[in-house]
């Protein structure tokens, strides 16, 4: 994302910022300016002709009536330069804000739904820069370049063949992509505003907040959401933090055998009998860790929707969206729309879905299972081998089979991402929605599997919590020590080779070198990852951390490191990304919500494995059967106590929701105006 040198000032020494002369014309007086700001490149392939680049640039230029986008175009230094540079004007950018359902604070500073042909009463409508973010511009330009479509069956100059038939109502820009026309498209860096940003945010010594509002007009919605979340998240380890060192270092557990040496870690070998972790401090996480599950989503709602007004995009619309680049089919009109567009029938997604994704997750769970036999099986010779020798050496060699099945599902789990990524691909789903919906539901399936299997098959059939606790204590020491490689040694190398490449560009200084280094950088490989990240965390410290109270103290450590790393990645290593307009988290928040549910489940049997709480047990005389019934019981009360807690806490705060209800009330007055107006219109008049 950021540039060897600031491409807006390059730009603006080859005449294409201050020059508007040198951009392509506009039809409407009010979006003329003597200035005009890039925000969108067009990379197009080394073979494109020049009558080629010409049509393509008529076609972004041209109106929305005549199937363009309606946006500004420059051809760079020349009009065989291979990239296109592109631009909004104002009505442009107006238009794309109603249709987008985005709020903007009127003249009163209150926000409203925005409606163009009422634009004359919100504030900075005459800025572009002041009414819309970077990020919501540039997206802006890419929706309307995917919008564009032929109004007639045509032929594409300087294309052969089929690749050059557009036929009518058929989308340009994909076709365009296709046809490897048009190779890459991307948003243009403002090296200032990046600079800005990282002292503000990476750069500063502070460990709490983040500059949200800065970040969602650089980055977009999607970005600033998740580090809000990772913010969010971070400080709320810090009462189960406290709670933890507490337990393990305050709180007295029980008396320990003859001889036995203090281990207040908890890492120590020792059989269950010798077990130090505090009973009581057991039961206590346990209680603890299902209430501050509860109380971290519904309070993250509540921030997630003042976030949501703040930003404008309460009221997002849902449109019909456009097929996705990776969607093919035979072309034909859709049934819906009417458009000429590819068309690929639900019976043949389904079959490849139901014989061929479903055998092949399965495939990869039972290898999950798979690497869980063998772990157990190493786990039992080296057990036999340290009671044999009784070394140190033999102690910390325990350890050994945790580490192994640790790397062999890190492996296991990168691997099955681009094999799920492919079989999403290959399903062919039309809209990109239904595709991340499909692609993450397989990850996640996966990941909770993979992640969790054998810790649940440790805690509840082998009712070993010594080893639960060991096992989890590698997980989290051994992801630890790989996620401070790659947030902090990987970044600062990749760092000082790109400045000594940064060094090189400086001696030759024209916008189209620049350019060229920007996309350069790899394109931003999306936040999939890093909510995976954060969910097995939560789902760590959610369902066992009981049994290793030092679980979240771990965490808020290294989510510390964390949010500096990720920021300081995103502004160094990646290209800049196209941000639509996001009202939360999405998929993701339903995914930490049901792994809050699972807590409840996780511990409510853990508290009942403690071993004061089996001993009190058998000397009540409990029969197997009873046990059963009361851990049922005291589950479904559990469940109800969470429930009554998430309906006490309104999902809104006051403000937000009366807002929400003043928004939607003040969009059924302008629509009942437009209803009347229009009736007082003679019929013959109407369009």
């Amino acid at each position: 994302m950021a540039s060897p040198t600031q491409p807006q000032e390059a730009l603006s020494d080859t005449g294409l910022l201050s020059r508007s002369e040198s951009w392509s014309k506009v039809t409407c007086p009010c979006c003329v300016s003597g200035q005009v700001e890039p925000l969108v490149l067009i990379q197009l392939a080394e073979n494109v002709q020049p009558g080629t680049k010409q049509w393509i640039m008529a076609m972004i230029s041209a109106a929305h009536s005549s199937g363009g986008a309606q946006l500004l175009t420059h051809p760079g230094e020349d009009s065989s330069w291979g990239r296109i540079v592109v631009a909004a004007p104002r009505c442009t950018l107006l238009r794309a804000t109603e249709d987008l359902g985005l709020c903007r604070a009127d003249k009163d500073d209150s926000m409203v739904t925005f409606s163009f042909s009422d634009r004359h009463n919100f504030s900075n409508i005459d800025d572009m820069q002041k009414f819309l973010t970077l990020a919501e511009r540039q997206y802006i330009v890419k929706h309307e370049l995917e919008s564009m479509r032929a109004l007639k069956a045509q032929r594409i100059p300087g294309i052969p063949g089929d690749k050059g038939i557009l036929r009518a109502r058929q989308n340009i820009f994909q076709k365009l992509q296709k046809a490897g026309v048009i190779q890459d498209v991307f948003p243009l860096c403002d090296e200032k505003k990046l600079k800005a940003l990282g002292q503000e945010w990476y750069s500063q010594k502070r460990l709490w907040g983040q500059p949200l509002d800065s970040i969602h007009a650089y980055f977009g919605g999607s970005v600033a959401f998740y580090f809000s979340f990772l913010d969010f998240y971070t400080w709320f380890l810090v009462p189960p933090a406290l709670l933890g060192v507490f337990i393990t270092f305050v709180l007295p557990g029980p008396p320990l055998p003859d001889g036995a040496p203090a281990d207040p870690s908890g890492l120590a070998s020792a059989s269950e009998d010798e077990d130090q972790l505090s009973v009581s401090g057991h039961m206590v996480q346990a209680v603890f860790s299902m209430i501050w599950s509860t109380l971290f989503m519904e309070l993250w709602k509540r921030r997630s929707a003042a976030l949501s007004y703040r930003w404008g995009t309460l009221t997002l619309t849902e449109r019909f969206q456009e097929p996705r680049p990776g969607f093919h089919g035979e072309l034909g009109t859709n049934p819906v729309t009417g458009r000429v567009e590819p068309l690929f029938p639900d019976w043949k997604r389904q079959l490849r879905m139901g014989l061929v994704s479903v055998p092949v997750v399965g495939l990869f769970l039972c290898l999950v299972v798979l690497g869980m036999l063998g772990f157990y099986y190493s786990e039992g010779l080296m057990a036999d081998f340290h009671k044999a020798s009784g070394s140190i050496v033999t102690a910390a060699l325990t350890y050994l089979p945790s580490v192994m099945h640790i790397v062999y599902t890190n492996m296991l789990g990168n691997a099955y991402r681009t094999v799920a990524l492919q079989l999403t691909e290959w399903e062919n789903h039309r809209e990109e929605s239904s595709f991340g919906k499909h692609h993450t539901t397989k990850v996640l399936v996966f990941t909770f599997f993979n992640n969790f299997a054998v810790l649940f098959h440790i805690a509840f059939f082998k009712q070993d919590l010594l080893l639960l606790r060991k096992r989890l204590s590698s997980l989290l020491i051994l992801s630890q020590m790989v996620n401070q490689f790659t947030e902090v040694v990987v970044p600062y190398i990749v760092e000082r080779v790109y400045n000594s490449s940064k060094k090189e560009l400086k001696d030759d200084d024209p916008a189209a070198d620049h350019m060229q280094a920007e996309g350069s950088l790899p394109p931003f490989p999306g936040l999939f990852a890093e909510y995976i990240e954060l969910l097995v965390q939560f789902g760590y410290l959610s369902l066992f951390s009981c049994v290793y109270p030092l679980t979240a103290l771990l965490l808020l450590l290294n989510n510390i490191t964390e949010i500096r790393g990720d920021a300081y990645k995103i502004c160094h290593l990646f290209r800049k990304p196209f941000a639509p307009p996001e009202a939360s988290i999405g998929v993701w928040q339903t995914a930490f919500e049901l792994l809050g549910f699972f807590s409840v489940l996780s511990n409510c049997w853990l508290f009942l494995m403690a071993p004061r709480v089996r001993a009190f047990l058998q000397n009540a005389a409990f029969s197997p059967a009873g046990v059963l019934l009361l851990a049922v019981f005291i589950e479904h009360v559990l469940i109800v106590v969470k429930l009554i807690l998430a309906f006490m806490i309104p999902d809104e705060p006051d403000w937000v929701r009366i807002k929400r209800e003043q928004i939607e009330y003040r969009s059924m007055k302008a629509l009942n105006l437009q209803k009347v107006k229009r009736s007082h219109v003679p019929a013959e008049l109407r369009p």
